[in-house]
């Protein structure tokens, strides 16, 4: 177990505008409303303060960045080093003159469907349906409805430890189905999307079409990290799971959603130790009955509780 810090405790915050928290707690902050608690918390107050802050870290000190916080299943032994937050932080967006739309880390995937749309520009819409920020969607080339977060990358920005920031060009990075090689030791904090000119109207009744059929489908109720697994090649993993039986299988309260069988729900009070475990059997059952190994698509960050 961790010992629980104060904030002056923090090794060297001159010339640091943003907010540092000590012991926070991170249930709040991921979208499974699980986990325990991280050592240091960081909410910069914009990109150039996020490189201030990187620049002061201690070499060894562990980096975590979170956006919305789904995708991501913090363990109930806490997170080590800091968490840096850029949901409402790194927020700004804005369609330059070259017609690339500039989007920072920090900004709701949706946000960026709906912003395009007003915009005139099409080819994101399906953005509405990842529920996360772009920092994460750029991490993990997210993807929803048939559409893919790099399909619209024209080039991205990179911040490392020493707080240098360079921006690259979307040919320079390796990516493919919920995968992007990033070099070590490296943050996205922005990106410039390449969409098309088109009818803004149109795009905006599509999104609208995208959100009514991601809640007839996932439990966009419920706490829920989104999907738990990638879907094997010519296969989807819903449907394996839901083949095994597994529709509504729980462990304490961490349950197998009943609506997608690709979705885990905390019911309300669910460790992260029990959606842990759910996520262990389900694979097993799955690799037992039908020979596939399923991939998690979610993170698992930090220690389990002792």
């Amino acid at each position: 177990m961790m010992t629980a810090r104060r904030a002056d405790e923090f090794p060297d915050m001159s010339g640091v505008r943003g907010e540092l928290r000590a012991d926070e707690p991170m249930a709040g902050h991921t979208s499974w409303r699980a986990g325990g608690r991280a050592e240091w918390y960081f909410v910069p107050a914009d990109a150039d303060d996020l490189g201030v802050f990187l620049s002061r870290l201690p070499a060894s000190m562990p980096v975590l960045f979170i956006g919305l916080g789904s995708n991501l299943l913090v363990r109930d032994g806490g997170v080590r080093g800091v968490v840096v937050a850029t949901h409402k932080a790194l927020s700004a967006m804005r369609l330059d003159a070259d017609g690339l739309l500039y989007v920072e880390a920090g900004v709701a995937s949706a946000q960026v469907a709906r912003f395009a749309a007003r915009h005139d520009l099409v080819g994101g819409e399906f953005l509405a349906g990842i529920p996360g920020c772009m920092g994460g969607a750029l991490a993990m080339n997210a993807g929803a409805f048939g559409g893919e977060t790099w399909r619209v990358v024209y080039s991205a920005d990179l911040v490392d430890r020493t707080g240098t920031r360079r921006t690259l060009p979307a040919a320079a990075f390796e990516t493919g189905y919920r995968h992007v090689v990033l070099p070590g030791d490296a943050w996205f904090v922005a990106a410039r999307l390449r969409l098309a000119a088109g009818d803004g109207a149109a795009g905006k009744r599509e999104i609208a079409e995208l959100l009514r059929r991601r809640a007839d489908s996932q439990p966009v109720q419920s706490a829920n990290a989104g999907s738990v697994f990638t879907n094997p090649p010519g296969d989807h993993a819903a449907r394996l799971i839901e083949y095994c039986g597994l529709k509504g299988f729980a462990i304490g309260d961490a349950q197998v959603s009943e609506k997608h069988a690709n979705f885990i729900i905390n019911r309300g009070s669910a460790r992260a130790s029990d959606i842990e475990k759910l996520v262990a059997a389900v694979r097993l059952r799955v690799r037992s009955d039908t020979g596939v190994d399923l991939k998690p698509e979610v993170r698992f960050a930090g220690e389990h509780d002792e």
